[in-house]
């Protein structure tokens, strides 16, 4: 479904990526992990094309998407759900929901129910104030605007970062389902070790290239992964 094959990409003159390879299959739970500042989120903002394209290439459902605007590469069938200011504070649950189906010409009930019926409390709250609520009631919120479109890959750039330890494990619960229920997800995780039991396959970043591929229960019990990257 995504292929990513020896990308170079930055920011402006600064090169962050170089040579990075990375493919996602239709269905597939994929995982990118690394030490901070490995480049494991411009990974993900190159193939949404919010980065500076130096080479290589991305293919999404066997069509190059490199170098193309998000809004353009958004009608492909990709979600991304940033880390930080991933929601519109001021606007209501619905409100933010509906944005995220702001390339059609009218809002799909049927995708908004589907959001609703998957985290039911934002039906709930459907009138609040965004900004007023929860670290993960707007986690939801933002995961749910992705999925207005039913996209056929999601993006998730760490999700569990900020959350309480208590709601971690909810929202990789939830990440699971909207996987079972056929969308292909690529996650950067702070959370490797949980990350990497639930994955199909995982990456393993450092210095904007590639260290250690495989599946996620290779990479846990490969002993150099787990002293250098995972705490041992």
């Amino acid at each position: 479904m995504l292929v990513v094959d020896d990308l170079d990409a930055g920011y402006g003159d600064l090169q962050v990526l170089s040579g990075v390879d990375l493919t996602v299959e239709a269905e597939e739970y994929v995982v990118i992990v690394g030490p901070n500042g490995a480049g494991k989120s411009t990974v993900m903002k190159s193939v949404f094309g919010l980065t500076t394209y130096f080479g290589g290439r991305i293919e999404f459902q066997a069509d190059r998407i490199d170098g193309k605007p998000p809004e353009e590469i958004i009608t492909h069938g990709i979600g991304y759900v940033p880390q930080t200011d991933n929601v519109f504070p001021s606007l209501s649950v619905g409100e933010n929901l509906e944005m995220g189906a702001y390339i059609l010409d009218e809002v799909p009930r049927d995708a908004l129910e589907m959001v609703y019926d998957r985290f039911p409390i934002l039906r709930e709250r459907k009138s609040q104030a965004v900004g007023s609520m929860s670290g993960g009631q707007q986690q939801m919120v933002a995961m749910g605007r992705a999925l207005m479109l039913n996209p056929d890959l999601l993006m998730l750039d760490e999700p569990s970062a900020g959350l309480a330890p208590d709601l971690v494990e909810d929202m990789f619960d939830r990440v699971d389902a909207i996987n079972d229920d056929g969308t292909a997800v690529l996650i950067v995780e702070q959370n490797a070790k949980e990350a990497l039991r639930r994955c199909d396959r995982g990456y393993v970043l450092v210095q904007g290239e590639n260290r250690y591929e495989g599946s996620g229960d290779e990479l846990l019990a490969d002993e150099q992964v787990r002293q250098e990257f995972l705490g041992g």
